[in-house]
């Protein structure tokens, strides 16, 4: 290992990324982080970490080099473009990427950093920004044994559940398969919210109830309160999971696996953020479907008891 064994770096502070390297900075881990927004660095100075003045100053001398970035071409951009990391990393470095992206091009990163002496796992996370936040996130794990053990210190105090699913690439499918499920699961049940509603039966009600019984759900559960409440504000933005489930619906057509509900529900999220709602909260898609189905204005704004 090279590096202090408790120095690390965390290049990417959004909304998952600064709860992530908060979590890192209180448990006493000796943390670097750097954001290309400056602004979004101050809080994490406050919690313990230092802030760098580029993604290359951050990771000089770090045993361990976290991203959490928005897209395939910006880890290709952070690990090799002009202003890459991958020329400031020592033999011996592990790069953990909980970004989600494309498992074709992570392992083609995995290759290129390989050849460097440098091992990359690609480790996707679920949990949303509480799960962030309170470092009970789920962290499903590709990339080499070793490298993961070099890592979990530090992975457990942003994780609690911390799963090692296979070679390079395999985080990534995993992540893939759980953006199908949730995605699917949040469209259903905005539909059975706006039946409800179309029906005269009180949403708030008709949720308590399937809470209670195999319906039961997080998106249920988180998700669909927030729908009811009309609370919009981003934890997770339509882009990314609009952005996350194309990525899924690649994998699944590049595999040959016949997948039309994965299908209808990423042009349902395309045309969530067609009408203007790319920045808000994913759960919105419950009030586009509430639109689409006629439902009246003031039955829109019921919230939950």
């Amino acid at each position: 290992m090279t590096g202090s064994a408790g120095s690390v770096a965390f290049i990417g502070l959004g909304v998952m990324g600064a709860g992530m390297a908060a979590n890192l900075a209180q448990k006493g881990f000796a943390t670097t982080v750097f954001n290309r927004s400056a602004a979004k660095a101050a809080p994490l100075a406050a919690a313990g970490a230092l802030v760098a003045a580029s993604a290359r100053e951050a990771v000089g001398g770090a045993a361990v080099v976290f991203l959490c970035l928005p897209a395939t071409g910006d880890v290709e951009a952070v690990l090799f473009g002009s202003a890459g990391i991958a020329d400031s990393l020592a033999a011996g470095t592990v790069v953990v990427d909980t970004s989600t992206i494309d498992p074709v091009a992570t392992r083609d990163f995995a290759g290129r950093l390989s050849a460097r002496g440098v091992a990359l796992l690609d480790a996707p996370v679920s949990g949303g920004q509480k799960g962030a936040a309170d470092g009970t996130l789920t962290c499903m794990v590709g990339g080499p044994a070793e490298a993961l053990e070099t890592a979990r210190p530090f992975l457990a105090a942003m994780a609690t559940t911390i799963v090692h699913v296979g070679g390079s690439g395999a985080g990534q499918v995993a992540k893939a398969c759980n953006q199908i499920c949730v995605s699917a699961n949040l469209v259903g049940a905005s539909e059975a919210m706006a039946l409800a509603m179309k029906m005269g039966v009180d949403p708030a009600r008709v949720r308590e109830a399937l809470l209670g019984g195999a319906a039961r759900s997080v998106v249920l559960e988180r998700h669909v309160q927030k729908l009811l409440d009309r609370d919009f504000r981003p934890g997770f933005r339509t882009a990314l999971i609009t952005k996350d489930l194309a990525i899924a619906a690649k994998a699944l057509n590049d595999a040959q696996v016949f997948a039309p509900v994965a299908a209808a529900v990423l042009q349902v999220l395309k045309g969530l953020g067609a009408s203007g709602r790319q920045d808000d909260d994913w759960c919105s898609v419950g009030d586009l479907i509430q639109q689409l189905s006629a439902v009246e204005p003031t039955d829109r704004h019921t919230t939950a008891s």
